[in-house]
């Protein structure tokens, strides 16, 4: 069976190697990088078997970039403890949102009105989800905080997408920053399939759905070597994503 790898770090500023990737499944890493070629060097070495390789990587590459538990640590909570977030984060909160269908938003009158016309009517009621959302984040926004988000839209977008694109604008007025970016342009940057968010460069809480699309739990992860992963995706994302406006005009 063909492994699922992840890429987790470099100890080159080029990109390069020394390299390391993460099973998936088994939690195995592997190193690629220059081999051990010296023979006194080599000599030294115990328990090299024939066909083996030495692989030379600099402590900090190991330090920086390897899981530090056999078994990433993770703490699941559920839709209100992960809502509270939004009101305990310090500086920034930043979206990868990749999905192509949140089952939440096809529940309700807006959604319906939404397929019928094609257009996102901002009728949300004071207490509903959407409102408080953006109560929130008026809230935390007027402070100064940073709300971001990128999305990623296929090429034609689903319906969906569609929906969510047209609908920004609410949360746009609310403070939010939406950018979006096409998805084949995410998958040349190898950007994962990842729903997750980044409180101040710290906490990652990675969004878990089931098959119907409907978000369960939520997982959150402090481990630094997946924290400075994802604030890499982070900062990819807002690199290359256009502002939703632009990106909507040129559709």
């Amino acid at each position: 069976m063909v492994r699922r790898l992840r890429f987790t770090g470099t100890g080159s500023e080029v990109g390069g190697c020394p390299s390391l990737h993460e099973d998936l499944d088994s939690g195995e890493v592997i190193v690629h990088g220059p081999p051990l070629t010296d023979a006194e060097d080599v000599a030294q070495l115990q328990h090299l078997s024939e066909g083996e390789v030495a692989v030379v990587v600099p402590r900090e590459l190991l330090v920086d970039w390897a899981p530090k538990v056999r078994t990433r640590q993770v703490r699941s909570v559920g839709l209100d403890e992960f809502g509270a977030l939004f009101s305990e984060f310090e500086h920034t909160a930043w979206r990868l949102e990749t999905r192509r269908r949140y089952a939440s938003d096809e529940a309700g009158s807006r959604w319906e009105r939404f397929v019928a016309t094609g257009s996102v009517v901002e009728d949300s009621p004071e207490g509903s989800p959407v409102s408080a959302f953006r109560n929130t984040m008026r809230a935390q926004t007027g402070q100064g905080k940073r709300v971001e988000r990128v999305r990623l839209v296929d090429d034609p977008p689903t319906t969906g997408q569609r929906y969510l694109l047209e609908g920004a604008k609410g949360n746009i007025a609310s403070g939010e920053d939406i950018r979006n970016m096409w998805r084949a342009d995410a998958d040349r940057l190898r950007l994962p399939a990842e729903d997750f968010w980044l409180f101040d460069s710290r906490l990652i809480a990675l969004l878990r759905f089931d098959d119907d699309d409907q978000l369960t739990h939520v997982d959150l992860i402090t481990e630094p070597a997946e924290v400075v992963r994802c604030s890499m995706i982070r900062d990819a994302a807002w690199h290359h994503a256009v502002p939703n406006r632009t990106f909507v005009a040129q559709m």
